[in-house]
């Protein structure tokens, strides 16, 4: 259990594992956070080879989207009060990294995100894109 949830008084998970809510849960935010890495991916194919593609605009809207939910959220996913209502007390990337990689992994990926508009901006201002 992370000590977010202990703090929050949560109990520990039940004998069998996750319930079939947690797991649909679970499910719907990995999808999500694979969109959003699709879309840091695609803003990174673009500022590298200088190619437009028609999926540019909507990944940088829904990353624009994005950053502004978790900035509003104190830098941490606006989606973990979700998930804790509905009793997931893992938060998603501690499902797959250690805990200190995990809370380092929204700001690296925002960092990363950042790097790569700001390489594609640098490259339209430069007539190279």
């Amino acid at each position: 259990m992370t000590e977010q949830a202990l703090q929050r008084g949560a109990e520990s998970p039940p004998a069998g594992g996750p319930g079939p809510a947690v797991l649909a849960w679970r499910g719907f935010h990995a999808a999500l956070a694979v969109g959003f890495l699709a879309a840091i991916a695609e803003v990174w194919r673009a500022a590298l080879t200088g190619r437009d593609g028609r999926l540019l605009r909507p990944a940088l809207a829904s990353l624009a989207v994005e950053g502004a939910l978790v900035a509003a959220n104190g830098g941490d996913c606006p989606l973990g009060p979700l998930g804790d209502r509905i009793g997931d007390e893992v938060p998603l990337f501690e499902l797959v990294l250690p805990p200190r990689a995990a809370k380092a992994a929204v700001p690296v990926l925002g960092a990363v995100t950042g790097a790569g508009v700001l390489v594609l901006a640098a490259r339209c201002r430069l007539g190279l894109a």
